[in-house]
C-alpha cells in the first residue's frame, strides 16, 4: 500500500481478534512513530508499551472511554517528555505527529488501531500518570491500542470543498 492510499483507507479499528501482535512488528510501529516531524527536531516522545491484560483493566480505571483496550494485543502510550521540550503547545503537536505515524504504520502492516485521547483531560492524564508512576515531566498524551481487526469498518468521504479557503476567509 502506498502513502495516500494508506492515508485514506486507514480507519480506527475498536475490535480486535484474537492473537498477538509480534515484539517485531510493535518495535517497526516504534521506530515509525519516531520519524515525525517535531519542532527544533526535539524529538521529545517517550513511549510506554503495555501487553498485559491485567493491566489493561487497571488503564480502564483511569480512561474508561477505552474499553476497546480489553480485547487488543496491545496498548502503547505516547508521552511527551518536558525535559525536551518545554513550551506545552509544541509537545502536544508533536506527540500527535508521532501517533499518526504510528497508527499509519499500523494500518499499513495490516494491524487495526485507534487513537485514544489522554490529554487535556486532567483526571485522565493524572489517573495514568499516578498508575504507571511517571515522573513529573512526562505527559500522557495519547494510547494506540492496537491488535489484529475484526472490523472494517466503513469508509466515509471525508473531503469537503467548503472547508477550503483560498488566499482569503
Amino acid at each position: 500500500m502506498d502513502a495516500l492510499e494508506g492515508i485514506r483507507t486507514r480507519r480506527s479499528i475498536r475490535k480486535y481478534q484474537t492473537g498477538k501482535v509480534s515484539e517485531d512488528l510493535i518495535t517497526e510501529l516504534l521506530s515509525c512513530a519516531m520519524f515525525a516531524p517535531s519542532a527544533f527536531d526535539k524529538q521529545p516522545w517517550q513511549f510506554l508499551v503495555l501487553n498485559k491484560k491485567e493491566i489493561f483493566d487497571d488503564i480502564l480505571k483511569a480512561a474508561p472511554h477505552a474499553e476497546m483496550i480489553k480485547d487488543a494485543s496491545h496498548a502503547i502510550i505516547i508521552c511527551g517528555d518536558k525535559k525536551f521540550q518545554e513550551n506545552a503547545g509544541l509537545l502536544i503537536q508533536d506527540i500527535s505527529a508521532a501517533t499518526e505515524n504510528l497508527l499509519l504504520t499500523a494500518h499499513s502492516l495490516g494491524l487495526g488501531a485507534v487513537w485514544v485521547g489522554i490529554y487535556p483531560f486532567d483526571e485522565i492524564v493524572e489517573g495514568i500518570k499516578k498508575l504507571f508512576n511517571m515522573p513529573e515531566n512526562i505527559v500522557p498524551v495519547s494510547m494506540a491500542v492496537i491488535g489484529y481487526p475484526a472490523e472494517k469498518p466503513e469508509q466515509p468521504e471525508r473531503y469537503k470543498q467548503d472547508r477550503i479557503h483560498l488566499n482569503k476567509w
